[in-house]
C-alpha cells in the first residue's frame, strides 16, 4: 500500500492544525551528517508510525530551480516559481519517491549540489511559507516521526516528543562522504567538510526558524553510537514520556 502527498499553491494557503490526531508526533532535528534520517526511518519502523523527511521537500523546491536555471539565492524569482510547481511525495513500503511537475527525481536531490541549493533556497522566506502548512498537514493526524531543522521549534513546536541530533563535524563530513560515494559522488573529505560547516552557518543564521534545538528536545550526541543504540535510547525515552 501506497501513500501519496501532492503539494500544489491551493493547498499551501491552508494551515492544518492537530484536530482528529490519531497518534504522537515525534521530532528528530538536528544538522547534516548526524544520521537524521536512517534513525528516523528505523524509528518510525519500530513504532510502526509514518515516515516524513521535510528536507526532501526543499530539496524538491531546489532541483526545480536549478532545472529552471535560477539562481537559487534569488528570492524574488524562486518565489515566482512556487505557483506553478507541484512537489508529490509517494509513499511506499520501498521509501519514498520525490516527483516533481510529474517527473521522479528521488534521485537527483540526493546529490551535493542539489544539498547546497536546498540550504539556499530553504533560507527564503516565501519558500519556508509555502511549505510550512504542508508540513503540517502531513502530521497533522499524528503517528509520525518526521525529521527535518526546525520542525521542534517551528513546524511541531506542541509535538508530543522532540529530539535533537549532534555530532562532531568530522564524523559528520565522514559520513556524508561515505553516502555520497555509495551514490557515485566522489568529493575529498576536506570538501565535504567545507560544505557542512558552510549550511550550518546558512541554517543557524537565516531569520526565519534558524537551526536550534527546542527548549524541550532531549539532545543526543551521535558521533560514538550506533544506530540501533541510538533508536533504543530513544524509544525508552519516548516509553517515559508518552
Amino acid at each position: 500500500m501506497s501513500s501519496r502527498t501532492i503539494i500544489t499553491r491551493q493547498q499551501s494557503g491552508h494551515s492544518v492544525g492537530q484536530r482528529g490526531k490519531q497518534g504522537p508526533i515525534i521530532t528528530i532535528d538536528g544538522p547534516a551528517g548526524v544520521g537524521k534520517s536512517t534513525i528516523a526511518k528505523q524509528l518510525a519502523s519500530r513504532l510502526g508510525y509514518r515516515y516524513l523527511d521535510t528536507g526532501a521537500l526543499y530539496r524538491a523546491v531546489a532541483w526545480k530551480v536549478r532545472a529552471s536555471e535560477v539562481d537559487p539565492a534569488d528570492h524574488r524569482t524562486v518565489a515566482k516559481l512556487l505557483p506553478e510547481t507541484c512537489i508529490t511525495l509517494e509513499q511506499s513500503r520501498d521509501g519514498v519517491r520525490v516527483l516533481v511537475d510529474g517527473q521522479d527525481v528521488t534521485g537527483e536531490i540526493r546529490t551535493p549540489e542539489i544539498s547546497e541549493s536546498a540550504s539556499v533556497v530553504s533560507a527564503i522566506p516565501a519558500v519556508r511559507q509555502w511549505l510550512l502548512p504542508i508540513q503540517r498537514q502531513a502530521g497533522a493526524s499524528g503517528g509520525v516521526v518526521a525529521e527535518g531543522r526546525d520542525l521542534g521549534t517551528h513546524v511541531f513546536p506542541e509535538a508530543d516528543m522532540k529530539f535533537f541530533l549532534e555530532a562532531d563535524v568530522d564524523v559528520r563530513a565522514a559520513r556524508r562522504r561515505d553516502q555520497l560515494r555509495a551514490a557515485g559522488h566522489v568529493e575529498s573529505l576536506a570538501q565535504t567538510e567545507e560544505r557542512i560547516k558552510a549550511r550550518d552557518l546558512r541554517d543557524q543564521a537565516r531569520a526565519v526558524a534558524p537551526l536550534a534545538p527546542a527548549a524541550d528536545a532531549r539532545l543526543i550526541n551521535t558521533s560514538a553510537l550506533g544506530v540501533d543504540a541510538i533508536v533504543e535510547q530513544m524509544i525508552a525515552v519516548i516509553a517515559t514520556k508518552l
